[in-house]
């Protein structure tokens, strides 16, 4: 039985945060053992959406597939850039003709690896199609295929959604892992299926900040009630996500941890 190591970072916020991932992914892949990488760059340019150019510096860093999210259209230039890049996700359950794809399968050296990303329902926008109903399909579809591993990322407000959406899915696929809120929970399981389980792999961006925006913004908008930016935090930044080892055959999660720890300074976000 081959075991395949797939390391999946929770959103990347904004300079600190990407500048931190570059830096670390190469390390993480020598101390532990990695074959496969994945990262959610959904706030990565200064904290709304993705870049070309950050998505190459990602992969050139390490990383196999960036998944994205509800900010995945705040650049312009990353619509024309996603029919280039395969590697590049964008929620599956956006409607059919829209730029991109919702997963991918790649070679690494123990096997293949299919990731998955949808976008919840339950207070997110925009609302597209059900979520559910579109990851199901998907998994049946690259089982048939075939496919032993298959990561999901659930890009998602709630955790009853995310929840209930790693049960549903447990058993099809090797693992759920929930993005979008930036807090990383402590609930990583493996349910009765074989399907590694974590509500929200959390944030790779400022610790000292509210989910990578500068606090003094984020309480004067809470106290007041007036709209104001919400820049990029800067200081000391976390990364956070989630280890999973899988089965190459079966797709079965043999082992989920969470992975949280300091890095270094930030740095200015940008413009």
């Amino acid at each position: 039985m081959a075991t395949i190591r797939i390391l999946f970072l929770g959103d990347i916020v904004g300079e600190p945060g990407r500048k931190a991932v570059i830096e670390q992914l190469p390390i993480l892949r020598q101390t532990e053992s990695l074959d496969f990488i994945i990262v959610n760059g959904e706030n990565a340019a200064g904290g709304k959406g993705i870049t070309p150019k950050i998505a190459i510096d990602l992969l050139r860093a390490g990383a196999a597939v960036i998944t994205t999210g509800d900010h995945v259209w705040d650049q312009q230039d990353i619509v024309p850039y996603f029919p280039t890049e395969p590697r590049l996700l964008r929620p599956i359950n956006y409607p059919d003709g829209t730029p991109g794809n919702g997963s991918v399968v790649l070679e690494c050296a123990k096997g293949r690896v299919a990731v998955m990303q949808a976008q919840g329902r339950t207070f997110m926008q925009p609302a597209l199609e059900n979520p559910f109903i579109a990851l199901e399909n998907e998994a049946l579809r690259l089982r048939q295929a075939g496919v032993g591993p298959i990561i999901v990322d659930f890009h998602a407000e709630t955790t009853s959604e995310k929840i209930a959406m790693g049960r549903h899915l447990d058993g099809k696929v090797s693992a759920v892992l929930g993005t979008h809120t930036h807090v990383q929970t402590a609930d990583e399981t493996i349910f009765p299926g074989g399907t590694g389980f974590l509500t929200d792999a959390g944030m790779c961006g400022p610790e000292d900040s509210v989910l990578g925006r500068t606090i003094d913004s984020v309480v004067w908008r809470f106290k007041t009630g007036m709209p104001t930016r919400f820049p990029v935090a800067k200081g000391r930044v976390r990364l956070c996500g989630a280890i999973v080892d899988v089965d190459s055959e079966t797709g079965t999660c043999l082992v989920i941890k969470r992975l949280s720890f300091q890095v270094s300074e930030g740095t200015d976000a940008l413009p």
